[in-house]
C-alpha cells in the first residue's frame, strides 16, 4: 500500500484553497496507487474546519498540536508524519514556505523531489510527472525513481474534486527543534481576496497614469470577487504595494481568469502570469505585445472600457 501525505497550510483558521486542491490531488494519487490520503494540518487550522479536508479526499487528518512558521520546523513536522504513516508520496501546494520546506524533507528522507507540478503523475512506466520550467515557458517530464517522492503542486494542477469521506481526525504531536532563524517581523498580504489564492485577478499597469485612478480597478475586482495585482513599474513607483506585483521578479500566479489593463506585456510580466487559464487584455495600443498572449483582447482606452465593463457585470452578477 502506497500512502500519500499532504501538508495543509491554513489562513484565518481555515485551509487555503490551494491546499484543498492539493488534498484533492493527493486523494486522486492515493487512489491511483491503491493507498490512503493522509492530510497533515497544524494548529493554525481550527478543529471544526478539518471536515473540509475529508470532503476533498483525506482518509485521515493528522492535526498537529504545534503551529510552526519556519520552513525548517515545518520540514521536521512533515518528516515525523511521513515516518509514522509509512508514506511513499509527500506533497503540498506550492508556496514560499513550501518551496523552502520540501527540499529539506527530501534531503532528510533521501527522496526524489520535483517542484511546480502541473498534472497528475503518469504511472504506466514508473512515476513520471510534468513540471513547469523556465518561468512557465516550458513543460518538462521527470521520472522520480526514489522510494519516496516529494512534490510541490501548482495551482489548478488538477480538478478540485469532492470525495465527501467521513472525517477521521487524529491528534498529532512531535518534538520540534526550534529553527536557528529568527523572524523579527511578519508582514502579511491584506485584502478581501488574497492574490496567491484568487481564481480571478484584475491587474493594471502604467496605463492607469497614477495611483489616484486605481479606484476603477478595485471596483471591477470587487464585482468579480477578484484579487488586484499590478506590473513591476507600478510597484517600483509605489503606486501599489509590492506584494501585488506579478511577474518574473514578483508573484507568479495561475488563476482561472487574468485581466490585464494598461499593461504592455513585457516578457518579464508574462513569465509570472502565463499559467493563467484565460487571459483578457485591455489596451489602447493595438501593437501591445500582450495581445499575442491573450485569449481575448479589447483595443480601447481603459478609462472608457473598464467603467462600462464594470457596469455591464453589475447588471448580470
Amino acid at each position: 500500500m502506497s500512502n500519500v501525505l499532504i501538508y495543509v497550510e491554513a489562513e484565518n483558521n481555515s485551509a487555503k484553497k490551494t491546499s484543498l486542491e492539493a488534498v484533492s490531488y493527493g486523494a486522486t494519487v492515493a487512489q491511483m496507487l491503491g493507498g490512503k490520503a493522509i492530510a497533515l494540518a497544524t494548529a493554525a487550522l481550527a478543529a471544526d474546519k478539518t471536515e473540509e479536508l475529508a470532503k476533498y479526499g483525506a482518509d485521515k487528518v493528522l492535526h498537529a498540536a504545534q503551529n510552526p512558521s519556519q520552513s525548517e520546523e515545518i520540514a521536521q513536522l512533515i518528516v515525523a508524519a511521513a515516518h509514522q504513516e509509512n508514506v511513499t508520496v509527500i506533497l503540498a501546494a506550492k508556496s514560499i514556505v513550501v518551496d523552502l520546506a520540501l527540499p529539506m524533507v527530501g534531503a532528510k528522507l533521501q527522496a526524489s523531489v520535483a517542484t511546480n507540478i502541473t498534472e497528475l503523475p503518469e504511472l504506466s512506466n514508473g512515476f513520471v510527472v510534468r513540471r513547469s520550467a523556465y518561468s512557465g515557458k516550458a513543460i518538462t517530464k521527470v521520472e522520480l525513481s526514489g522510494k519516496i517522492k516529494v512534490l510541490s503542486i501548482k495551482k489548478n494542477a488538477s480538478e478540485l474534486r469532492e470525495y465527501h469521506k467521513p472525517l477521521l481526525l487524529e491528534p498529532f504531536s512531535v518534538e520540534i527543534t526550534p529553527s536557528k532563524i529568527s523572524v523579527k517581523e511578519v508582514k502579511k498580504q491584506t485584502g478581501e481576496v488574497l492574490l496567491s489564492e484568487a481564481d480571478i485577478v484584475v491587474s493594471a499597469g502604467r496605463g492607469l497614469k497614477g495611483p489616484e485612478n486605481w479606484g476603477m480597478i478595485e471596483e471591477l475586482a470587487k464585482v468579480l470577487g477578484a484579487a488586484t495585482a499590478c506590473s513591476k513599474p507600478v510597484s517600483d513607483m509605489n503606486w501599489r504595494p509590492h506584494h501585488e506585483h506579478v511577474g518574473q521578479t514578483g508573484i507568479k500566479i495561475s488563476p482561472n481568469l487574468y485581466i490585464a489593463i494598461g499593461i504592455s506585456g513585457a516578457i518579464q510580466h508574462l513569465a509570472g502570469v502565463n499559467a493563467s487559464k484565460v487571459i483578457v487584455v485591455i489596451n489602447k495600443d493595438p501593437e501591445a505585445p500582450f495581445f499575442k498572449a491573450a485569449d481575448y483582447g479589447i483595443v480601447g482606452d481603459a478609462f472608457e472600457v473598464v467603467p462600462k465593463l464594470t457596469q455591464a457585470l453589475k447588471a448580470v452578477l
